[in-house]
């Protein structure tokens, strides 16, 4: 993530005036960050998959620079905004895929490996997401963390950047929530 965060920040200033140019910039400078990140999520696909990560961040794309209320401060911002996107858009494409059976003859699968999101394990990811929402009511700034971490690729240091709080509370707010996540999606996997 060594993309220019001054420019960034400046074009993200100049689309919300509504400079289409500035839009078309905009993307060239964050197109390849952001097809990283639709990747991280749908690693492992096979190549027939109904949802590509071209796709993914097109459709992300197109939703963020529609919000014409939001208010992207910098890179940072934005990236996060992004992976909230983009962690809505599979969400949604999971439950249109889902299977009927809840839990019935899944395996378990370790939290990190639902993230290579395929479409038999919507409901793992239907259920990550439920278990995200759970959380968030409880620590807000876990679930954070987490959305982060996962969704946003942030590293510790630009989690603790972004959050304006030290590295050392995001590992240990990040070790906190992965714990209960895990106890969470068992919970969900025995019931």
């Amino acid at each position: 993530m060594d993309t220019s965060q001054g420019e960034i920040t400046v074009l993200l200033a100049q689309v919300r005036h509504g400079d289409r140019d500035a839009e078309a910039r905009l993307l060239s400078l964050v197109y390849d960050e952001l097809r990283g990140l639709a990747a991280h999520y749908i690693r492992g696909e096979r190549p027939d998959h109904t949802l590509q990560a071209t796709a993914l961040v097109h459709e992300a794309y197109v939703k963020m620079v529609e919000q014409k209320e939001a208010q992207y401060q910098d890179r940072s911002h934005f990236f996060a905004y992004a992976s909230q996107v983009m962690r809505n858009l599979l969400v949604s494409h999971a439950r249109t895929v889902k299977s009927e059976k809840r839990c019935g003859n899944r395996k378990k699968v370790p939290l990190d490996s639902i993230l290579l999101y395929a479409e038999d394990q919507s409901d793992d990811l239907l259920a990550l997401d439920d278990a995200l929402n759970q959380l968030a009511r409880k620590d807000a700034r876990q679930a954070q963390i987490v959305e982060l971490r996962f969704f946003g690729g942030l590293s510790l240091e630009e989690t603790a950047e972004f959050l304006s709080i030290s590295s050392r509370t995001v590992k240990r707010d990040w070790r906190m929530a992965r714990a209960w996540l895990h106890a969470q999606l068992d919970n969900t996997c025995q019931a």
